[in-house]
This record gives structure tokens, C-alpha cells and sequence, in this order.
């Protein structure tokens, strides 16, 4: 591959999952006022990121990944962003308070609004149609006019994930995110859940601990962390077009792509030669790749070698997506091949998406116990490999929704009509990222203990 890169340079490589859009004049005239337009986050963001990063790569620290699985220009509003970080800014404290980690916080938000398709097109009734690609490319309505992709979603795109992110400031900066505010972030349905008494607990202990902190002099005005935190965006680089109209060069002479902090890449894009790799390899920004169960170790290898070569800490995220049989089959040789070339990189467990199936009535669904169990299974796995659990990528809302069965609302297949409000893939609710979190912070517990126990029997000898 030529080392030569600029913004558009994968205009001359393979593209797939990246829509024919009829009028290429708009589409022209779109690309050229997003670049005008200023970026939506800052290279100094994205530099403080990929320093967090690398702490997760060392294992001191812990990445939660999670949001929309495609945003939508009709959900758009204070109340879904605001109830998407409660559960966030929840999980985080079960995870920090729980497993004393510190939790780097990256929501799906802000830019999640293209999808990968297995198919190009749709089929209903005998009209086949393009295929829904999110809203920055077209309409989910199934009609003609509404599925023909036009470039100028994307500015519609912009302007609300500019306004996301003024909110996600507001509400990190300005008082939601503060941990005296621990109880107010429940949410009204998960009450009278497991979960939320749990949880309830957790904040009671949180808030004694905050009381004796300020008795001696360390408050949220003497320590802004206990009233603050950092969060930031994220989103797959699929639709290359807007993501190079973002792509801003720094004083230090690197290129960013100031559409999210941190950006990945899917299973569908990720060939070494496609144009999705040749984009995201020359910018600096931290990237995920996606894992599934088809990817070769030697061809994961020549990834990280494109992308990351200067080996560079907080660069590379590896998110798995394997279902549980795959984790306990393949993830110890993925391991142990990154490993073997000397690569720092963040493990990450994205437990969703080989865990979906379509119900008896049609809807597709995830089930609750599989998602545990492959979160288990990666657990299990790096525990034997010796290795650091870095994070977890999950698609959830703040929503009241009836999308993935069990977890302590039990929901069942012919429940899922009650709240099935996804445009795409099912998310966990609220009580199911709960339920989540306090697992993982009992398996990051576990793992503490057992590595202290290590070092006093080291000692010992």
C-alpha cells in the first residue's frame, strides 16, 4: 500500500456500503459547505482520549462504549440524549465505585446515523427498494422518493449532532454528571427492579463516602472531578464522503477527523485494500476495529500493521464480536497473536452483535443471557491468557424499550411489540445496562483480587 494519504485518498480504492447518490452535483455542493462548516470536536479532545486509551490498554483503566445502534433525526430531542447518559453516567459509577477502575466514557452519539446493510436493497409486497442506510443517507419510510439517498441528510446530520454535543457538554459539565447527583439519575421505570435497588445502595455508599470527603475539605469546589467528567463521541466511519468533509490538518501537522473523538470500523468495511482502511489509516484519531468471527489472525496482524504502525498507545482498539462458542474458540489465539507481535491494543467485548436472531413474530431480537454469557466468556478467556478485559461496546438507551429479551423485566418474545422503537438493531434498556454493569464490576473485582493475591504470593517466595 502507497504510504502517499490525503483526506480523499480512498476515493481510489474499492468502496463498499457507501450509497449512489442520483445527483452528484448536491452531493458536490454538500461536501463543499461541510467543509466550511467548523468541526464538531476538537484535535485537544481527541488527544486527551487516546492518553485514556492507552491507559486501558495497560489495564488501568476500563472503556465503556455504548448508545443508538442508528440515531434518528426524528428521536432527536433533550430527553433521549439526557436519559442515554443517566444510564451511561449509572454504569460508569456501578464500574468505578464497584471495581475501583476508572471508566473511560464514549457514547454511541452525536454522529451514529449510517448503517451497514447485509443487502443493497429491500423487498416488501413485490416493491423492492434501496435498502434503509440511516437517516444521514435516507428514510426508513418505505417508499420510493423516501429511500433515495440524498446528500443533503448529511447537513441535517451535522447540525444535530452539533447540537448533541452542546447538551453532552452542558450536561458533563454542568451539573448532571455531578456525583452528589448519583440518585436523581434512575430512571422511573427501572424502580422496583433488582437493579435499581442495587443500585440504590451503591449511591447510598457513594454519597457517605462524598460526605466524608467534603467533612474533610474535598468537595466539588475544591475538586472538579466529583463534579465533572469527561465524555466523548463516537461512531463506525461509514459514510467516507462526510467524514472527509470533517477531516480538519492540526498545527502539529496530523489529520483528524473531527466528526467524533474516536471512530471504527465495521466488520463489512475493514478489507486491508478497501476504501474504509485507506481513510481511517491517516487520521489520527483513536479507531476500533470490529472483530467477528471470520477475521484471520495473520489478516488482523496486517490491519494493525496498516493502521497502526508506529505501534502508537491508544491508537487501536480491538472490539470482538464473536457470540460465546467463537470467544472460548478463538479469542486465546487472537490474543496471543497480537500479543506475539508486541501490539498494545484495548480488548473490548461487543456482546450484541453475534447474539441477534429474528422472533417467531418477526422481530429481531437479542436474548439478555446470551449477551452475559459472551461477556463471561471474555472475561474468562484474558483471565487465562494473562491478559487486561479493556471494555465494553454495547448499543442501549434511556429508553423504556421492549427490544432484547429477559433481564429483570423478563420480556419476552411476544412482549417485544409493547416498546420495539429501533429502526435497526435491538438495544438494552436501561435495567439490562444495569444488570450489565454491576457483572462486569464484579468480574473487574474478581480480577483485582486475584492479581493481589498474586503479588503477595510473589512476595512471599
Amino acid at each position: 500500500m502507497s504510504n502517499q494519504w490525503a483526506p480523499g485518498s480512498w476515493r481510489n480504492k474499492p468502496a463498499n456500503q457507501i450509497p449512489e447518490y442520483p445527483d452528484s452535483a448536491e452531493l458536490a455542493r454538500t461536501e463543499e459547505t461541510l467543509r466550511g462548516y467548523p468541526p464538531l470536536v476538537l484535535t485537544g479532545e481527541i488527544r486527551r482520549l487516546r492518553e485514556m486509551l492507552s491507559k486501558a490498554a495497560d489495564g488501568d483503566a476500563f472503556l465503556l462504549q455504548g448508545g443508538d445502534c442508528a440515531e434518528s433525526f426524528g428521536d432527536f430531542g433533550t430527553d433521549n440524549i439526557r436519559d442515554t447518559l443517566r444510564v451511561l453516567l449509572q454504569m460508569s459509577v456501578i464500574l468505578t465505585f464497584g471495581a475501583a477502575c476508572p471508566v473511560v466514557k464514549v457514547g454511541r452519539l452525536a454522529g451514529q446515523f449510517a448503517k451497514p446493510r447485509s443487502s443493497p436493497t429491500e423487498a416488501r409486497d413485490g416493491l423492492e427498494l434501496e435498502s434503509y442506510r440511516g437517516d444521514i443517507v435516507n428514510s426508513a419510510e418505505f417508499q420510493a422518493g423516501a429511500r433515495t439517498p440524498d446528500p443533503r441528510r448529511m447537513i441535517t446530520a451535522y447540525a444535530q449532532a452539533s447540537a448533541s454535543l452542546n447538551l453532552i457538554r452542558a450536561f458533563a459539565q454542568g451539573g448532571l454528571a455531578d456525583l452528589n447527583q448519583v440518585h436523581s439519575w434512575n430512571l422511573d421505570f427501572v424502580a422496583e427492579t433488582p437493579q435499581s435497588t442495587r443500585y440504590g445502595e451503591l449511591a447510598d455508599r457513594l454519597t457517605e463516602t462524598l460526605e466524608f470527603m467534603a467533612a474533610c475539605g474535598l468537595s466539588a469546589d475544591t475538586t472538579p472531578q466529583i463534579s465533572e467528567t469527561d465524555l466523548f463521541t463516537s461512531h463506525e466511519a461509514l459514510l467516507l464522503p462526510y467524514e472527509e468533509a470533517l477531516t480538519r490538518q492540526d498545527p502539529d501537522e496530523r489529520w483528524y477527523d473531527c466528526s467524533a473523538h474516536t471512530l471504527w470500523i465495521g466488520n463489512r468495511t475493514r478489507a486491508p485494500d478497501g476504501a474504509h482502511i485507506e481513510f481511517v489509516r491517516g487520521i489520527a484519531n483513536p479507531i476500533g476495529i470490529k472483530c467477528g468471527p471470520d477475521i484471520r489472525n495473520d489478516d488482523l496482524l496486517y490491519l494493525l500493521d496498516i493502521l497502526d504502525p508506529q505501534n502508537e498507545a491508544g491508537r487501536i482498539t480491538l472490539i470482538t464480536r464473536l457470540g460465546v462458542e467463537n470467544t472460548l474458540a478463538k479469542l486465546s489465539g487472537m490474543i496471543r497473536a497480537v500479543a506475539g507481535a508486541g501490539r498494545k491494543v484495548v480488548w473490548s467485548c461487543d456482546p450484541m452483535h453475534a447474539n441477534t436472531h429474528v422472533s417467531s413474530s418477526g422481530y429481531k431480537t437479542r436474548d439478555f443471557k446470551d449477551i452475559l454469557s459472551e461477556v463471561r466468556a471474555f472475561f474468562q478467556v484474558h483471565a487465562s491468557e494473562g491478559t487486561f478485559p479493556g471494555g465494553i461496546h454495547i448499543e442501549m438507551t434511556g429508553r423504556n424499550v421492549t427490544e432484547c429479551t429477559g433481564g429483570a423485566h423478563a420480556i419476552t418474545e411476544d412482549r417485544l411489540v409493547d416498546r420495539y422503537h429501533t429502526l435497526c438493531d435491538p438495544r438494552l434498556n436501561a435495567s439490562q445496562g444495569l444488570e450489565l454493569a454491576f457483572l462486569i464490576a464484579e468480574e473487574l473485582k474478581n480480577r483485582r483480587s486475584a492479581n493481589n493475591a498474586h503479588a503477595v504470593d510473589h512476595l512471599m517466595r
